[in-house]
C-alpha cells in the first residue's frame, strides 16, 4: 500500500512536470500560443489512468496559480484572466476522460478515439473560456467564429499529429514497460 502510494506520487508529479516542460515548448500566437501541454496532458491519462492522469494535471494548474512559472507566459493567480486559462482548466477533465476511455479499448484506435475525446473536452471549455475572457477582462470585441478560428481551428492540424504520435509512443510504451497504472 506504501509502496503504491510512493510510485501514486512520483508519476503524479513526473508528468505534472512534464506538462510544465510541455508549456515551454511553444510557438507564440494570440490569443492563445501553441505548445505541447495537450500532448504531454495526454501522456498522462494514457499512461496513468483517469485518476492519476487527471490529478497531475491539477497539480500543474495549482503548482502555476501559486505563482511558480510553469505556464506558457508565467504563472500566479492573476493567469485566471488570460484567455489562455480555460484551456489550463480543461487539461484535467482532458486527461481524465482520455484515461477512461483507453481502459475501454487499449489498442491504438482506442487510444486515438481517448485522445480525440479529451481534445474535444479542452476545447469544449477552453475555447468559450477564451471568448470570454478576450471580451471580458481585455474589454476586446471578438466574434463567435473568430473565437473558434483563433481557439481551436488553427490549432487543429498540430493537436492531430500530436495526438497520433502521443498514441503510437503511449501503446509502446505500454507494451515495453507494462501499466504505469498498476492496472
Amino acid at each position: 500500500m506504501k509502496r503504491q502510494l510512493t510510485r501514486d506520487i512520483i508519476l503524479t508529479g513526473i508528468f505534472a512536470s512534464l506538462t510544465a516542460v510541455g508549456a515551454f515548448i511553444k510557438i507564440p500566437m494570440w490569443p492563445v500560443p501553441i505548445s505541447l501541454q495537450f500532448m504531454m496532458t495526454a501522456f498522462a491519462g494514457l499512461l496513468l489512468g483517469s485518476g492519476r492522469g487527471a490529478i497531475s494535471q491539477l497539480v500543474y494548474l495549482m503548482i502555476g496559480l501559486i505563482g511558480v512559472p510553469v505556464f506558457t507566459e508565467g504563472g500566479g493567480p492573476g493567469y485566471i484572466f488570460r484567455p489562455s486559462f480555460g484551456f489550463l482548466i480543461g487539461l484535467i477533465p482532458a486527461a481524465y476522460v482520455i484515461g477512461k476511455l483507453s481502459r475501454m479499448r487499449s489498442d491504438i484506435v482506442g487510444y486515438l478515439f481517448a485522445c480525440f475525446a479529451g481534445l474535444a473536452v479542452l476545447y469544449l471549455i477552453g475555447v468559450p473560456y477564451m471568448y470570454m475572457a478576450v471580451r471580458v477582462f481585455l474589454n476586446t470585441e471578438i466574434t463567435v467564429n473568430k473565437a473558434i478560428y483563433s481557439g481551436m481551428i488553427v490549432f487543429l492540424p498540430g493537436d492531430i499529429l500530436k495526438t497520433v504520435i502521443c498514441s503510437v509512443i503511449s501503446q509502446q510504451v505500454q507494451r515495453r514497460a507494462g501499466k504505469l497504472t498498476g492496472q
